[in-house]
């Protein structure tokens, strides 16, 4: 047993409590370990380990390449990242079920599936529940869809679930008659989000979310800590935007990232018409969307976001790693350079 002072009171606690915080500085040599010292070796750790940004990798990556779940979570096993993201299916796939799709049932066992996957050292950043939830489809399937996906993640331990818009605009409804129906949509999911501590985020997809206004007035309305933002680099950049602008003015919502980059000939072909992307064909870091990367996670770094960003790319092994050591370079800090200075 270690004794413990707190305000000159002496209590007996555990050595295995006190034992590494006895070797911090400042521990009396008598036995008697200080509040202080505890507080302040917990602060160093804290501080440590405050705004690191970490990488994970999206099974959406092998789709086209029609690998099954545990396929893919191999190959991102096997690369030594520790996050996973994937997308989730309301009801049965049978294309999912014969092994040629990534996604996992909602009506799956998340207890069995966090033990897998766990045993794999990964850990989910965020589940992928993006059925589009602006517009009356949402009402009558996008509501239901993410309410069970938050119940899901709830179980799996997963802090996050991402939604979307829709790859086009309602038709015969003005922008502002979707605004309502998505405040509608959202308001019956925020209620499960705050009872199962799980984060819905709004993903740039669509012509509604890749408009800031749009994004900014939802967050605003709602005003809450369990409605955020995944912001997706390859999406903002076909939708138009420069990807810096677009994360600059949501930054206040910000909990997780997609990181895509974009070809030549996408980008030439789709860039201000098309609003969304899956992945891209090219490896994070070998297309023109490169440059914005590095400046958005460079803003990250000296704004002090702490979060997990999924790399999407074509699954193909070599992009997979093509991807994963760009990324690595950027968010690895430098030695003797402290982040986000």
């Amino acid at each position: 047993m270690t004794l413990l002072t707190i305000r000159k009171h002496t209590f007996r606690i555990p050595d295995c409590f006190a034992r590494r915080e006895r070797l911090q500085k400042g521990a009396a040599s008598n036995g008697h370990v200080s509040l202080d010292c505890v507080v302040s070796a917990e602060n160093r750790r804290t501080k440590r380990a405050e705004h690191m940004i970490e990488l994970g990798l999206h099974t959406d990556n092998w789709r086209p390449l029609s690998l099954s779940f545990e396929a893919a979570v191999e190959k991102i096993a096997a690369t030594g990242l520790k996050h996973v993201e994937f997308a989730v299916i309301h009801g049965q796939n049978f294309i999912q079920a014969l092994g040629y799709d990534p996604g996992v049932s909602l009506q799956a066992n998340p207890r069995a599936l966090r033990r897998y996957l766990e045993e794999k050292g990964l850990q989910v950043s965020q589940i992928d529940g993006s059925y589009p939830m602006m517009g009356p489809n949402g009402s009558a399937f996008g509501v239901q869809y993410v309410q069970q996906s938050i119940r899901f993640a709830a179980d799996l331990g997963c802090p996050m679930v991402d939604t979307v818009d829709g790859a086009f605009e309602t038709p015969g409804m003005s922008v502002e008659e979707v605004w309502r129906v998505t405040c509608d949509n959202y308001r019956q999911c925020l209620p499960w989000a705050e009872d199962y501590g799980v984060i819905i985020n709004v993903e740039p997809h669509g012509p509604y979310t890749n408009n800031i206004e749009f994004m900014q007035r939802l967050f605003r309305h709602f005003d809450s800590e369990y409605l955020r933002l995944n912001f997706d680099t390859g999406n903002s950049f076909i939708a138009g935007h420069d990807p810096l602008d677009y994360v600059k003015a949501l930054r206040p919502y910000l909990t997780h990232c997609h990181i895509k980059d974009v070809s030549a000939e996408l980008a030439a072909a789709a860039r201000g018409e098309e609003t969304g992307i899956g992945s891209s064909i090219v490896p994070v870091g070998g297309g023109v969307n490169a440059d914005n990367i590095r400046r958005c996670l460079e803003y990250l770094e000296e704004t002090k976001w702490k979060g997990v960003v999924s790399i999407e790319c074509h699954g193909s092994d070599e992009n997979t790693k093509a991807s994963v050591e760009f990324m690595r370079k950027l968010v690895t800090p430098k030695r003797g350079k402290k982040r986000g200075k």
